[in-house]
């Protein structure tokens, strides 16, 4: 069997493996996880990933098939295994920190719909299964379109551009109206749904019917937001490197450790007021270097890119701590489906 083959199936393994660990160990129960229990899990997902970087940093030939003979030297092997780690280590920290965006409209999508704390983890399990699977799809569609038309960058370049003017001029602790969200206006209209829960059961039978229960409409708004943060995100990591494979290893161990992110960050989200604005910054620096990529024969070089990354993102963090938020009038949340706690 071809070695990138292998490379991807054994990759997969690994994440249904860990999948399977999460929910059928070490969440079997319904519970609220605790800032040290994700603190923990924060730190495995970390690990994990540095160590399929080092993996990567020895053996990147693997995940195309590769072998010595298709190199000229020693030198120029060892200089591939060093740009694909470096490729990998950007888009990693690239999306982990895109998707701490998504972790605030999370925290919003629970409070607004009231759902209660220890069912979190089972909502957000389910989510991200469905994020692996789409992202699939989408990256590796993507990935197609972009080797053959590389002035979709440029496009995707204009569109993050946007976005982020976009989070320099909300605040970032917007309310949801649940009431007229379109996908709780699209599953009460077409689909059979109950507004009483049941527990943690996302579908409930009564008289010979199956219907969908509110914590179900919730997990469907979760994919929802994950498919518009996507569109972002996914590009973005793009723009430090166009191997499909990378794109999607990154963008899932970013995102298997989102869980576990959430959790640690839910309760201090609001200390982190200024994150917003830098990842705004951040999709704007990513924006210009495609289209200066594509038009203007810019190179940035992938260090570069990594040490900008962590730059916006480390001093946005330590800005939101030194500077205090201004004080502003709390907003409560529109027609909620369940009972809060």
């Amino acid at each position: 069997m071809d070695t990138g083959n292998l490379f991807f199936i054994v990759f997969m393994v690994f994440v249904i493996v860990m999948l399977s660990l999460d929910l059928g160990v070490f969440h079997k129960k319904d519970h609220v996880v605790g800032i040290k229990e994700a603190a923990i899990w924060t730190g495995i997902w970390i690990g994990l990933a540095m160590i399929f970087a080092i993996v990567i940093r020895f053996h990147a030939e693997w995940i195309h098939g590769m072998t010595m003979a298709d190199f000229g030297s020693v030198a120029e092997l060892n200089a591939y295994r060093k740009e694909m780690m470096s490729q990998f280590l950007a888009g990693y920290f690239l999306e982990e920190s895109l998707s701490i965006d998504n972790i605030f409209v999370m925290i919003m999508i629970f409070a607004s719909f009231g759902i209660k704390r220890e069912y979190y983890h089972r909502v957000l399990f389910w989510g991200i299964f469905g994020a692996i699977v789409l992202r699939f799809i989408f990256i590796f569609a993507l990935g197609a379109l972009v080797s053959k038309f590389s002035w979709l960058l440029a496009i995707f370049g204009v569109i993050l551009i946007y976005s982020g003017i976009k989070m320099f001029r909300n605040r970032g602790d917007e309310q949801i109206d649940t009431a007229n969200h379109p996908v709780v206006r699209f599953a009460t209209k077409h689909l059979n749904a109950t507004s009483q829960s049941y527990g943690h059961d996302f579908f409930h039978r009564e008289n010979g019917k199956l219907l969908i229960t509110p914590l179900f409409i919730v997990l469907l708004v979760i994919e929802f937001s994950d498919i518009i943060f996507a569109v972002d995100s996914i590009p973005a990591v793009f723009s430090v490197s166009t191997d499909p494979v990378i794109v999607y290893t990154s963008n899932i161990f970013a995102i298997m450790g989102l869980r576990s992110l959430f959790f640690l960050l839910s309760d201090i989200a609001d200390r982190f007021w200024l994150l917003h604005y830098g990842l705004g910054l951040l999709l704007c620096f990513i924006g210009v270097k495609m289209i200066g990529g594509e038009f203007l024969d810019w190179h940035i070089s992938t260090l570069a890119s990594l040490a900008v990354i962590l730059g916006i993102l480390v001093f946005s963090i330590v800005l939101s701590l030194i500077i205090r938020k201004p004080a502003a009038d709390s907003k409560e949340p529109e027609g909620q489906l369940a009972e809060k706690n």
